[in-house]
């Protein structure tokens, strides 16, 4: 029986384990991800994969002991060495690949430094969960301490369902292509079937890093990696908001919050919860706080700045630099700017307790999250969850990852101090009837959108996703493929659906250069004169040249994917839809523009769309060209009735509704149950085409692998042969040559 678990694969497990006094603790995990993945690993029943905290000074009893208590919970320990700790957590994933992802690449060692151990962890969690992987099962690897981790499962485990989220920012491919090992961390990453990221953002840097780095260039959603498909998309995490407006609402808390407002003794109170990195932008807080202060010698006695500095990584010595900065600026401006009543700026270099955390929320009026840059930071949404009274004010980093989605926060940049100290005071001068509908707003999208949703929507995808079909093999030819031909050469008659470029004719360097040849026009007058064939060009060509070549045969015409058709020889020119330009008129100047700087590009204008060819620019120039043009159109169009199309070497923009598609439906609905269908198409166009067929239709992909498409045919010139064949003594489709045109 197949199994339906889902195995989470982290750096640590949700649990932190340690013998004290007592025997065996189990103490909760720090991090965004244990904490907010927790609750959801509980309902979900699966296995946790992770490092259990140090056990080098345990004993093999106490070591059993913890590994008994641990599986009963579904977690699965991998234990490390403290060697291993320090060369792939303190030294390769944080010493190097932290820093760059946050783009504080001065802080990168001039070697990277723990690689070896790097590799050497992740290829143990991948022999870990092999050995506990159960057909069926779905694994979900998470964050940048496990980029090799898919690929290493993908050999392993060739057929599993793979996804991986990154927890963290991916840079700009500038910054990322510094890093020397980036094409093996790359490569890794796309042993998954899912890559999910929290921002659009990040997913637009993987995949120009994908492109600049591997080579390799992607559509909207995916890229394909040999014979797989895999894809990338958004889904920004959320938390477990229930339990943080339940703990908000008990007696307890609440108790525990008016004695932080007593304590305050009537100052505002001004929070910050940060892990002690300099990627919060603690430094740039505290400096904040004090131009507030030095602005009115007032705010002295009026607020109080409550820090609270999670311990984070101490061995690596620029954290531990760091620390002593904090506490430096700390002890600088409580003496410049505290009295003896009043020290402005408490600092706490502590992990609290949840029920404490939440009494921090609900006792601030104002709530700091400021990080230099930030994959999501799951504070500000604590912050939101907790305030049950409506009440309260965020101030957040537009670098931070929820900065997209908290549209009730006052948004900063935090590198600029001047601006940050006026989003402070803004805060504690808001009034409340602004305060309200704002703290609503975040409310409203943090309960809407929690950890389960989040959780269940990436695996949900994940399961939607089907491993790519292989194309069938043809040498020796599988029965089913001689059934398939042998049945349609049974039928009364034929429905033929053909491509235009590349399918019955080769590409060419300019498309004014793929005029048919006189073999090919013969071939098509013969097809469309059997009385047992009804043939349909199906292009993307505009409709001219399509008259002008095959306008003289009994051929059903489509132009521009379908947006025009033309059923007879002399007949009218029918569109699907209105023809609607105003898109059009905006989009050109920019097409021109991309043409113009890229030699050897062109734009083709058509009646629906518009088409930018670079098949006849420089191989690599016009790839990093379409990729960004892909890029930029996708933001430009988000809002617009138009879908961004790409084909072999062109990148074209159309209605949305139009497409190959609508044509097979269309002629699903015209043919009857006695007629066959055959299609051949050789780019994702076609793809379109194949998959709106019904499932016994023969459909055949010309040259590119196909998901799909039945069968696969080398080029063009196969085409033609099949094509011959059609027209000659009907029971020649069963002879074995006819195979000998396809290709696995």
């Amino acid at each position: 029986m197949a199994s339906n678990r889902v195995l989470i694969v982290a750096n640590r497990l949700p649990v932190m384990a340690c013998v004290g006094s007592n025997g065996i603790e189990m103490l909760p995990s720090a991090g965004g991800v244990a904490s907010g993945l927790r609750s959801w690993h509980q309902r979900s029943k699966g296995l946790w994969f992770g490092w259990p905290g140090p056990s080098s000074d345990m004993t093999p009893t106490d070591r059993g002991l913890v590994d008994e208590q641990l599986g009963a919970g579904g977690l699965v320990p991998l234990h490390l060495s403290s060697s291993q700790i320090d060369g792939y957590y303190h030294g390769f994933a944080n010493r190097v690949l932290w820093p760059l992802c946050h783009y504080s690449i001065d802080r990168v060692p001039l070697d990277a430094l723990g690689w070896d151990a790097y590799r050497e962890v992740n290829e143990a969690f991948a022999n870990q969960v092999a050995h506990e992987y159960r057909s069926g099962d779905t694994i979900w690897v998470h964050d940048y301490h496990l980029m090799l981790l898919p690929a290493l499962l993908r050999e392993r485990l060739p057929s599993a369902r793979i996804g991986y989220f990154l927890h963290i920012p991916f840079p700009s491919s500038e910054v990322f292509r510094l890093l020397p090992r980036g094409q093996e961390l790359l490569d890794g990453v796309l042993g998954a079937d899912l890559v999910g990221f929290h921002t659009f953002g990040y997913m637009r840097h993987f995949l120009t890093s994908l492109l600049h780095i591997n080579g390799l260039e992607s559509d909207v959603d995916g890229v394909r990696v040999g014979e797989r498909e895999v894809r990338v998309a958004v889904f920004p995490m959320g938390i477990d908001a229930a339990q943080f407006a339940t703990l908000a609402a008990d007696p307890h808390v609440r108790a525990r919050a008016d004695a932080i407002r007593k304590e305050a003794a009537g100052r505002r109170i001004i929070l910050g919860v940060d892990r002690l990195d300099y990627t919060k932008g603690l430094l740039r807080k505290l400096e904040a706080v004090a131009q507030l202060l030095k602005r009115d010698k007032v705010f002295g006695d009026e607020i109080r700045y409550l820090q609270i500095a999670v311990p984070s990584r101490g061995p690596i010595d620029s954290y531990q630099r760091f620390r002593r900065d904090v506490e430096e600026t700390v002890g600088r401006i409580n003496g410049a700017c505290g009295s003896l009543q009043s020290v402005p700026v408490h600092y706490i270099h502590q992990a609290v307790s949840l029920h404490e955390l939440v009494a921090l929320y609900c006792a601030a009026d104002v709530m700091l999250v400021t990080p230099l840059r930030d994959g999501m930071n799951l504070v500000a949404k604590e912050f939101a969850a907790a305030r049950i009274d409506e009440d309260g004010v965020l101030v957040l980093s537009e670098f931070a990852g929820a900065a997209s989605e908290l549209q009730g926060a006052v948004t900063v940049n935090p590198y600029d101090v001047h601006a940050l100290a006026d989003s402070i005071q803004r805060g504690l001068s808001m009034p409340i009837d602004e305060r309200r509908p704002r703290m609503r707003t975040l409310r409203r999208r943090v309960c809407e959108h929690d950890v389960f949703g989040w959780a269940d929507g990436f695996v949900h995808y994940l399961h939607s996703l089907r491993p790519a079909k292989p194309a069938a093999v043809c040498r020796p030819p599988e029965p089913s493929l001689k059934v398939a031909f042998a049945d349609m050469g049974r039928t009364k008659r034929i429905r033929l659906l053909l491509d235009y470029d590349g399918t019955l004719v080769p590409l060419a360097r300019s498309p004014e250069g793929a005029t048919p040849d006189q073999e090919l026009l013969l071939l098509l007058q013969r097809l469309a004169s059997s009385a047992n064939l009804q043939v349909d060009v199906v292009s993307g060509r505009p409709r001219d040249a399509l008259e002008r070549w095959f306008g003289h045969l009994s051929l059903s015409l489509w132009a521009e994917h379908g947006f025009w058709r033309r059923p007879r020889p002399g007949g009218a020119w029918e569109p699907a839809a209105p023809v609607a330009s105003t898109w059009v008129t905006r989009l050109r100047p920019i097409l021109d523009q991309f043409a113009a700087s890229t030699p050897g590009a062109r734009l083709e204008v058509k009646t629906a769309s518009l088409a930018w060819h670079y098949r006849g620019a420089a191989r690599d120039f016009g790839i990093r060209q379409a990729r960004e043009l892909r890029l930029l159109l996708r933001d430009l169009l988000s809002n617009q009735p138009v879908d961004v199309l790409e084909g072999k070497k062109v990148i074209e923009i159309r209605l949305r509704g139009i497409g190959k598609d609508m044509v097979a439906r269309r002629v699903c609905a015209e043919v009857g149950s006695d007629v066959a269908i055959l299609a051949f198409g050789d780019d994702r166009t076609d793809e379109e085409l194949f998959r709106a067929l019904p499932v016994d239709a023969v459909s055949v992909v010309v040259g590119r692998p196909s998901s799909a498409a039945r069968f696969r045919v080398e080029d063009y010139r196969a085409v033609r042969r099949l094509l011959s064949l059609l027209i000659q003594d009907r029971d020649s489709v069963e002879h074995s040559h006819i195979f000998e045109t396809l290709s696995a």
